[in-house]
């Protein structure tokens, strides 16, 4: 057995290709292999007809300097590589709730103020619900960066309304500060973030999401791609390597300790320390089996449950969205306040009954990113929950694509377009191009179990201590990703340092490395006076091509 590298990385989500920085940038040989035919994981960007589209980053918060996003990015030496622009600081959230309108503006003294307009008899209460969620928040990211023994024994006294909220469901807790439905309603928008109703969610994962975007929301250049690109350049800086379409078939395991990976072509391969950035069921069962784990962990991943699948819509229009309304902001569409409602009928019933989706997200990518617009299409990603269950099972003759696959995917597709017509009048009249995203797409793509978004279920009893841990009961075997530290794009990067923080017994700020002449360029989406000339001149480059295609 030759061991040819300190570290295999399975999978390239921002969490293993984070962890590839560390140890790279620590002199370990690295090796990231990655099923699909490109890097990224849920952050990966593609194109179809030269649309581009990114299935699962839609916005980060943090961003503005000396925040955490734009520390970390910095601290790992990507900062340079990387271009976002400012979604509307006016209502980068829309929040479509019936016949109401409600935006979030950036800044929590906005939010606070145009919440308190909207809603004057609950001003008392919005003010001291936002300051909850601020100082819940607070002590949430506090905990981990507690050192010495002093320190320790004082986290009740230094986390008093964490402790005392903790335990308690955001409908709970909200309902406890505000009254108003709609208001409730309002609050609680950005549960789509982590896929759980108010009744379900974890009150501290809420505030961590809301936490993130009071400042705003900000949208990579180059959409979700532009972040891996970021990612992977500085992985093959630091003489890492990078391996696409390379599905490993098994995780090699010896004497309760894994030494290599064994691809599906046959090829094996050795190595120190093997990370795995799948998820723990797929980790464990799938690549490990169940013969190689413990009795303890067999219960575990009995009892875990994972996050909400979904179905994408990926939709190219040619029509002037702006006159309607549509601007660089996300929106979030309700039927009514009754949200609960919205996320168990979703994820419960038959999705292609009805003629319109309850509830659903919807963003317009070339609003978000200027140097994507083209001068006349305009691309947009909407996105509903669903059930993994609640999806037919389909036979095909080598997979699950068929022609009832495609007869259900044409249902789902007109129901999504009927919603967009209530937003954007005559859209079904201007479609370019229109393609379905199922959770059997997620799963065949992502290698996702049942095509969950956000790794493990983000309630009480999997998150936080109970949540799955980056060193494994595998001697030299690793987690990363969403179902260990945090989800989304910044919670899974932070998983990849604290991965490489276990394998090098070190602290996870040990990798980041202050450099001044990092920076991360930030304009306004909304505002071309904010622009670069070159971002002009890619711009109008982009609008020429366009026009020279239609022309041939």
């Amino acid at each position: 057995m030759e061991v040819e590298y300190d570290a295999i990385i399975i999978g390239s989500g921002v969490g293993g290709l984070a962890t590839a920085i560390c140890l790279a940038r620590a002199g370990l040989k690295v090796l990231v292999l990655e099923q699909h035919y490109v890097p990224g994981g849920w952050s990966h960007s593609f194109t179809l007809r030269g649309q581009r589209f990114s299935p699962g980053v839609h916005y980060v918060g943090l961003l503005d300097e000396g925040q955490s996003l734009n520390e970390l990015y910095k601290g790992l030496g990507i900062a340079n590589d990387l271009v976002f622009f400012r979604m509307n600081p006016q209502a980068y959230e829309h929040c479509l709730i019936g016949n109401e309108k409600i935006d979030y503006p950036s800044g929590i003294e906005n939010l606070e103020k145009t919440l308190s307009e909207r809603f004057p008899k609950e001003a008392k209460n919005i003010k001291e619900y936002l300051a909850l969620v601020v100082k819940v928040n607070y002590e949430l990211q506090l905990m981990p960066k507690l050192k010495g023994w002093w320190q320790k024994i004082t986290v009740p006294f230094r986390t008093k309304h964490f402790g005392k909220f903790s335990l308690f469901s955001l409908k709970r807790v909200v309902g406890w500060h505000v009254k108003d439905p709609l208001l409730q309603t309002v609050l609680n928008i950005q549960c789509g973030d982590h896929g759980l109703p108010p009744n379900k969610a974890c009150f501290p994962v809420h505030t961590s999401v809301m936490g993130h975007y009071f400042d705003g929301g900000f949208y990579p250049m180059g959409g979700g791609g532009g972040i891996v690109k970021a990612m992977t350049n500085q992985i093959k800086k630091q003489g890492g390597e990078i391996r696409i379409k390379q599905t490993v078939e098994k995780i090699i395991i010896q004497n309760n300790k894994a030494i290599g990976v064994k691809i599906k072509d046959g090829a094996t391969i050795y190595a120190k320390n093997i990370i795995s950035n799948a998820d723990p069921s797929t980790t464990y069962l799938k690549l490990i089996g169940k013969e190689n784990i413990s009795k303890k962990l067999t219960k575990k991943l009995e009892k875990t449950k994972y996050s909400v699948t979904s179905l994408i819509l990926f939709l190219t229009l040619d029509v002037d969205v702006t006159k309607f309304g549509i601007d660089s902001g996300n929106i979030w569409m309700l039927k009514d306040e009754k949200l609960d409602d919205h996320f168990n009928s979703l994820v419960s019933e038959d999705v292609t009954l009805g003629k319109e989706f309850p509830a659903f997200f919807l963003s317009c990518t070339t609003l978000k990113d200027p140097t994507s617009f083209n001068g006349r299409y305009h691309n947009f990603e909407v996105v509903t929950y669903v059930n993994y269950d609640a999806i037919p099972k389909f036979k095909g003759d080598k997979d699950y694509h068929c022609t009832e696959y495609q007869e259900f995917k044409d249902k789902i597709i007109a129901k999504f377009l009927n919603n967009i017509e209530k937003i954007i009048p005559g859209a079904k009249d201007s479609i370019i191009q229109v393609e379905l995203g199922t959770p059997l797409t997620n799963e065949f793509y992502i290698n996702s179990t049942q095509g969950n978004v956000y790794g493990t279920e983000k309630t009480l009893h999997q998150v936080g201590p109970f949540s799955y841990k980056n060193k494994t009961e595998i001697e030299n075997l690793f987690l990363c990703g969403a179902s260990t530290l945090s989800h989304g794009v910044a919670g899974a990067t932070h998983s990849g340092l604290a991965t490489a923080a276990a394998i090098l017994d070190c602290h996870p700020d040990d990798f980041l490395i202050p450099d001044e002449t990092q920076k991360i360029r930030i304009y306004d989406a909304e505002d071309s006076t904010s622009w670069p000339n070159w971002v002009h001149v890619k711009r109008s480059d982009k609008i020429r091509t366009f026009k020279d295609l239609k022309i041939v």
